[in-house]
């Protein structure tokens, strides 16, 4: 079990930063009087526009996001997306510096308390073979750095936060992996679902091949139709290897996500199934309800705070430093002594350093800090917009490719119907071979987009998951996972941004 570390934000510095977020995500609240707004944020600095609503259409549900992938209801994607959330390389490395994250917290907080040291050391004089003497000693020394200005809180601070981006960076990691694994796996039913579908349409064009031979050994066709049958066929059965690299190298890649050698999951996957769906209903919020549950923003958030707590440090380096040490020791000839008050032997210091000169090091380190905290909040501004456009792009897609899906499932039923006609009638003598080499084609070019638009449809639908941030849990910023097993994917993130 992972040790869970309480975290204290509510110090006043701090406090009054979060606050300029919170205020932020709470003005959004506001905005459905209108098709959009400016958003600004004085702590921040942030200005851009939040639309009210989707231009997309949508259908609204109540269900989480957390575990998307069951909504497909396939037992063998449930149990590949559970199986990289362990076990992938990726997320494995985003742990590490996660625990690495936290550490560099613990040494950076390790600042704020008193040092404490301790030795001993017993010695033993000889002086031309005569006499000999002992001497024994202990001692303990001590030292303390009072942060009167609060530099070693900021460093602490600013750590802290990195830690918590840390920590939403591997949530967005699960995102972005699960998804992977998802858009993986809905192409390989892809792959082999159109390999089925040419197989199929083989068969019936070699059987067309077979029909017009025998009606050129009795002299109703000629030579040219022979040859365009048996081209048709040759076509056709070039696509099937093609199918087949695609499939294999989509197993090879479900693998790789899995943390597995690339033909660990051959046998499991090479039964065909069909293309799986997701339910209908879709958990779609409003924009700023998104925003409130994406991981990538909640990480570019914190890297705000970290980089306003490194200025705050930057700054008090220009303030006088205070020390505080002593050392307290026995010394004595023999270890019966050592108990000896006159044996006793202490020392305390005070120290103070105040900044004169250094060649403008120190505000320049203040510059620099200013500089990367603009940064950072120009990435937090990128981040929200990037979101916003992630999910209009996925729900455009998502009700554009289900049109699309709806005529294409006509246009294949149809196609089929026709091509079955045209081979009685051809059989009969009835229609000339062109109307049978064009139906035939027809069908197979129809059947395949209709086979390509349903798995498109389903990928529409797994890409919308990830921009709505689906795939990791958001929960109080008092339960941080600070050190992560390995085998535990789930991610316990701080909530920093008000629910509309």
């Amino acid at each position: 079990m992972s040790d869970i570390k309480i975290k204290n934000y509510f110090n006043s510095r701090l406090w009054s930063e979060r606050f300029g977020f919170l205020a932020f995500f709470i003005s959004l609240s506001t905005l459905y009087g209108c098709a959009s707004s400016t958003i600004s944020t004085p702590e921040s600095g942030l200005s851009f526009a939040i639309p009210r609503t989707w231009s997309a259409p949508t259908v609204t549900g109540n269900d989480t996001l957390m575990q998307w992938w069951l909504k497909f209801h396939d037992p063998l994607l449930d149990m590949l997306v559970s199986q990289s959330l362990k076990n992938n390389l990726t997320i494995k490395t985003a742990q590490t510096a996660l625990r690495q994250a936290w550490a560099q917290r613990d040494i950076a907080a390790a600042a704020l308390l008193p040092t404490l040291n301790g030795s001993a050391s017993a010695q033993r004089n000889r002086s031309n073979g005569i006499g000999s003497s002992n001497l024994f000693q202990v001692d303990a020394t001590g030292n303390w750095v009072p942060d009167i200005f609060g530099a070693a809180r900021s460093g602490r601070n600013a750590a802290e936060n990195a830690a918590l981006s840390s920590n939403a960076s591997l949530g967005d990691t699960q995102v972005m992996i699960a998804a992977e694994v998802g858009l993986t796996y809905i192409s390989l039913r892809d792959a082999q679902t159109r390999f089925a579908i040419a197989q199929e349409n083989l068969t019936n064009q070699e059987e067309t091949l077979r029909i017009t031979q025998w009606r050129q050994q009795a002299g109703l066709v000629t030579a040219l139709e022979v040859e365009q049958a048996r081209a048709a066929v040759e076509q056709t059965r070039a696509t099937l290897p093609l199918l087949q690299i695609a499939i294999s190298q989509n197993q090879h890649a479900l693998a790789l996500l899995t943390g597995q050698p690339p033909a660990m999951l051959e046998t499991i996957l090479s039964t065909v199934q069909a293309v799986p769906q997701a339910d209908s209903e879709l958990p779609i919020n409003i924009p700023a309800e998104v925003l409130r549950q994406r991981a990538d923003i909640k990480a570019a958030e914190y890297n705000v705070l970290a980089a306003r707590e490194r200025i705050n440090q930057a700054e008090a380096a220009h303030l006088p430093g205070f020390s505080l040490g002593g050392s307290i020791g026995l010394s004595a000839l023999s270890t019966g002594m050592l108990t000896n008050g006159s044996s006793v032997i202490s020392s305390l210091i005070a120290g103070v350093s105040l900044p004169i000169f250094d060649g403008g090091a120190r505000r320049a380190q203040v510059a620099l800090q200013q500089a990367v905290s603009d940064q950072a909040q120009l990435a937090y501004e990128t981040a929200v917009l990037t979101a916003l456009s992630d999910v209009e792009n996925a729900l455009l897609a998502l009700n554009n490719d289900q049109q699309r899906l709806r005529s294409l499932g006509i246009a294949s039923e149809s196609a089929a119907s026709a091509s079955h006609l045209a081979n009685q009638r051809y059989s009969s003598g009835l229609v000339d071979f062109q109307v049978v080499l064009q139906t035939e084609l027809t069908q197979l070019l129809t059947q395949d987009a209709f086979a390509s638009a349903n798995a498109l449809v389903s990928s529409d639908q797994i890409r919308l998951y990830k921009a709505l941030g689906g795939g990791w849990q958001a929960n109080s910023e008092k339960n941080i996972v600070k050190n992560m097993a390995p085998e535990i994917p789930t991610i316990n993130q701080s909530t920093l941004i008000a629910t509309p």
